[in-house]
């Protein structure tokens, strides 16, 4: 005789997980203002790499390569190379989402798509987990993946798409209500 155990959500749990999902998204916030220089643990980077790897992915090729930061002196020379990344300086940590030009199916290369899917599961892991975090843009500007290629000696088919600081957030930094009803249209634009 086999038994089967099953969990089954009850009602309850099912709303306070949607809940608490719900609350981190809305919660979620660019922050670009870090306690100075307070590490992240490797252990907390790691729960937030699982979570940038759960994200979807396109016939689950999974084409993101990821470089993280823990060392002042690569995150200051990022910070010097970046123009909109200087909160760099004060971050306790980064994570550099990067595609493999390579992966791809037979038509398409999709990593630009999956990569920012891994991006926005880092940004709202590292708000559960009490952190600060900001997308700073690097693909497509040349300039940007150069200097990011170059600090990181990252090999040609490895394309950076953004380096996101993670700190400590100072609290200077709020969400915003980003919802506008005029953006949705109903069955036809």
């Amino acid at each position: 005789m086999h038994t089967h155990v099953t969990t089954v959500e009850t009602k309850n749990e099912a709303a306070s997980k949607k809940d608490a999902i719900l609350s981190v998204i809305h919660s979620r916030k660019s922050v670009r203002h870090f306690i100075s220089g307070k590490a992240v643990p490797k252990e907390t980077l790691d729960t937030i790499l699982r979570a940038g790897m759960a994200a979807a992915s396109a016939v689950n090729l999974q084409p993101w390569q990821f470089v993280v930061i823990d060392e002042r002196a690569v995150m200051d020379s990022l910070a010097a190379g970046l123009p909109y990344a200087k909160m760099l300086r004060d971050a306790g940590a980064a994570i550099v989402v990067c595609g493999d030009s390579t992966v791809r199916t037979k038509e398409f290369a999709f990593w630009e798509f999956d990569c920012s899917l891994a991006s926005a599961n880092i940004l709202l892991a590292a708000e559960a987990m009490g952190l600060g975090a900001v997308w700073t843009a690097v693909h497509p500007d040349p300039a940007r993946i150069s200097a990011v290629r170059n600090i990181l000696h990252l090999p040609e088919n490895i394309i950076p798409l953004n380096v996101i600081p993670l700190g400590y957030p100072t609290g200077a930094d709020k969400p915003k209500d980003k919802y506008k009803p005029d953006k949705i249209h109903w069955n036809k634009y």
